[in-house]
């Protein structure tokens, strides 16, 4: 999850992204952190037309360190 430097690079805040999508600040707030496990479609939706930005600049693919033996 790269929400935090996309909004750095576009300098916004999680507020001003929160008004501009209408995702709750708390959810927001859990995208920034990288504290979420799973992501609404919707919101990053959103996220991506309000900063006119590609999913693949907010998302990172990072393999599983956990072997599935």
């Amino acid at each position: 999850m790269n929400l935090s430097k996309v909004l750095g690079e576009k300098r916004w805040t999680q507020a001003r992204l929160g008004r501009e999508t209408e995702i709750r600040p708390n959810t927001i707030s859990e995208l920034y952190h990288k504290l979420v496990d799973r992501v609404n479609l919707d919101h990053l939706d959103k996220i991506c037309e309000v900063l006119g930005c590609d999913l693949s600049d907010i998302l990172e693919y990072e393999q599983n360190d956990k072997s599935t033996d």
